[in-house]
C-alpha cells in the first residue's frame, strides 16, 4: 500500500460534488482509501494529518484539485485518476441543444438563466465571502453551503444583504426548502402552511419530516446557518427569515430551531416573535422551556424536544390543545420493547452509544440522555468511558471521506468500534434520508448492525425522512426493523427508550 497524489492546476469542483467522487474511488479495484479536495492550505492540512499527502500534493494551490489514494500500486492509483476524470468530465445530455450549459462563472450562469432569482454557492470558504457578494449585488438570493467562512466576512454579507432587501442563508447552510424547492439536503414533504426558520440542517430535516407525518405541510424552510443565533452574528439572518415569513400569506404558524441563542439574541428574537402576529414553536435544542430564552409566541406552548416542537406546531395550525408526550407508542409495547431489549444482557453491558450522521440530531440525544442519566460525555465526539454520542459529521471523522449521510463507511468503522467494547448495552443510531443522503442508508449499516446484534447488544434507531423521499421511509423502517432494530418515531423516542433500556 502506498499513498498517490495528482493535482489537476486551475480545476474548481464544489464540495458536494468531491464528496461524492471521494465515494466512488474508494470503490475503485486496489484503492482502500480516496479524498478529492481543492487544494487550500486548510485541505492539505487536513490531508496531512491523515496521511493522505505526499509531496505533490503540497504543492497544490487553491484553485488546483488534489486526488490523494491510498492504493495497491501505481496502477490501481491511476486506475482511481482516470475514473475521476472520466466523472468529472462527463456532460449530462440536453435533448433541444445536445448538451447542457455548464457556466464557469456567475455572469455567464446568470446569461443561461437570465430568470433566476437565488444562487447557491459551495466553494472553498477562502473564496466563499467574494462570490456570496458578486451574487448579492446581482440581485440575487444566496444559499452559502460553504463552510470555513470567517465570522466576520458572514457578519459584512449578512448586513449586505439586509441593505440590499436578500437573503443570505448560511455560511454552513445545509438545508432550505424554498418555494417547494429543496435546497442542500432536504425531505420531500408536502407544501403546507408551516414555515420554519432553522440554524439547525438535521434539526429542521427532523421537523419538517414529522409535520410532514402528522399529515401538515411545510410553506418554506429557511436556513440562517450555525452561528448566526450567536452574539458575534446577532441573530441577522434569523431576523429576516422571521419577518418573511411573517409577511408571507401561506404561512399560518412559524418553528424557530437551533442550538441556545445568547441572552441579547434571544430577547430580540422574543420580541420579533410577539410582534410577528402568527403562533411561534420554538426549540433550542439542549435548552429547557422558559430558562431565559423564548419559547414560543402568541398560542402556543413550551417545546421540549425537536419531536414535540413539530407536533406543537401542528397543533398551533389546526387550533388544538398541545400535551406533552413521552412516547407516541403505547405504555405496554415501551415496556415489551425495553424487557427485550435487556433480555440476555451481561452484567458488564450498562452504556448507551449512539453513532450519529446528524449534528443537531446527536446533540438532542446527548442532552435527552443527560436527563436520565449520569457519565454522560459533555460533547459529540465520541469521547469518555460511560456513556456517549458522537456526531461523524464532524469535520475531524469526515477527512478524506464523504460525510456519513452520504456514505456510511466512517459509521461502518464507528459501530465496529463500540461494538467491540464489552461495556456497551445499546447502540443509539440516526437514519436521514431525503436529498443528498444516501440511496440506501439502512442497508449501508446493516451489517455493522447485525454484528452488534450478535453481541448481544440493543440497537435503537429513528429514521428522518417521509415516503415521499427517494429511499421511502417506511422501507427503510422495515430494513431495520427486519435486522432487529427496534426503531422509534423519532430521534427524542430513540434516545428516550434507549436511556430507559440501561436505567433498569
Amino acid at each position: 500500500m502506498a499513498v498517490f497524489n495528482f493535482v489537476w492546476t486551475s480545476t474548481y469542483q464544489d464540495s458536494v460534488t468531491l464528496m461524492r467522487l471521494t465515494r466512488d474511488l474508494e470503490g475503485v479495484s486496489g484503492v482502500t482509501r480516496a479524498a478529492v479536495m481543492m487544494g487550500t492550505p486548510q485541505n492539505r492540512a487536513l490531508l496531512d494529518d491523515a496521511g493522505l499527502l505526499t509531496t505533490v500534493g503540497k504543492a497544490a494551490t487553491p484553485t488546483d484539485l488534489i486526488i490523494a489514494v491510498i492504493a495497491d500500486d501505481e496502477a490501481a492509483a491511476r486506475a482511481a485518476e482516470h475514473a475521476a476524470r472520466a466523472t468529472l468530465t462527463s456532460r449530462p445530455v440536453d435533448g433541444r441543444r445536445g448538451h447542457s450549459p455548464r457556466p464557469r462563472s456567475l455572469p455567464s450562469a446568470l446569461r443561461a438563466l437570465p430568470g433566476a432569482n437565488l444562487a447557491l454557492i459551495s466553494v472553498p470558504g477562502l473564496y466563499a465571502a467574494a462570490e456570496a457578494r458578486r451574487a448579492l449585488h446581482a440581485g440575487l438570493h444566496v444559499l452559502l453551503f460553504s463552510d470555513n467562512v470567517p465570522i466576520e466576512q458572514e457578519v459584512e454579507l449578512k448586513r449586505l444583504a439586509r441593505e440590499l432587501g436578500l437573503l443570505l442563508m448560511g455560511p454552513d447552510c445545509g438545508t432550505a426548502l424554498v418555494n417547494g424547492v429543496p435546497l442542500g439536503f432536504a425531505n420531500a414533504v408536502p407544501r403546507g402552511r408551516i414555515g420554519i426558520a432553522a440554524a439547525s440542517g438535521t434539526g429542521a430535516q427532523e421537523v419538517m419530516s414529522l409535520i410532514a407525518q402528522c399529515g401538515e405541510g411545510i410553506s418554506h424552510v429557511i436556513g440562517v446557518g450555525g452561528r448566526d443565533l450567536s452574539d458575534a452574528v446577532g441573530g441577522l439572518a434569523m431576523e429576516q427569515a422571521l419577518a418573511a415569513l411573517a409577511a408571507d400569506a401561506a404561512t399560518s404558524v412559524i418553528c424557530v430551531i437551533g442550538k441556545p441563542p445568547s441572552v441579547s439574541v434571544s430577547r430580540r428574537l422574543e420580541s420579533q416573535i410577539a410582534r410577528s402576529g402568527k403562533p411561534c414553536a420554538v426549540h433550542f435544542v439542549g435548552l429547557a422551556p422558559g430558562v431565559d430564552r423564548p419559547t414560543v409566541g402568541r398560542g402556543g406552548a413550551p417545546t421540549a424536544n425537536l419531536e414535540d416542537c413539530a407536533r406543537a406546531a401542528v397543533a398551533l395550525a389546526r387550533g388544538e390543545k398541545h400535551h406533552l408526550v413521552t412516547f407516541t407508542v403505547a405504555d405496554e409495547e415501551v415496556a415489551r420493547l425495553t424487557s427485550d431489549a435487556r433480555r440476555g444482557r451481561g452484567p458488564e453491558q450498562r452504556f448507551v452509544r449512539g453513532v450519529y450522521s446528524g449534528g443537531t440530531l446527536a446533540w438532542e440525544a446527548r442532552f435527552i440522555l443527560a436527563g436520565g442519566l449520569t457519565d454522560v460525555a459533555s460533547g459529540v465526539i465520541g469521547t469518555g468511558e460511560g456513556h456517549r454520542v458522537v456526531d461523524l459529521g464532524e469535520d475531524i471523522f469526515t477527512v478524506g471521506r464523504p460525510h456519513p449521510m452520504i456514505d456510511g463507511a466512517v459509521r461502518r468503522d464507528w459501530i465496529a468500534r463500540e461494538v467491540a467494547d464489552p461495556t456497551v448495552a445499546v447502540l443509539l443510531l440516526d437514519v436521514v434520508l431525503g436529498y443528498g443522503a444516501h440511496a440506501d442508508p439502512a442497508g449501508e449499516v446493516l451489517l455493522a448492525i447485525e454484528n452488534a446484534r450478535r453481541r448481544g447488544i440493543a440497537v435503537v434507531a429513528s429514521v428522518t425522512g417521509t415516503d415521499a423521499d427517494h429511499q421511502n421511509r417506511s422501507i427503510q423502517v422495515s430494513r431495520l426493523r427486519s435486522a432487529g432494530v427496534v426503531v422509534m418515531p423519532s430521534n427524542a423516542q430513540a434516545a428516550r427508550l434507549a436511556a430507559r433500556i440501561v436505567a433498569g
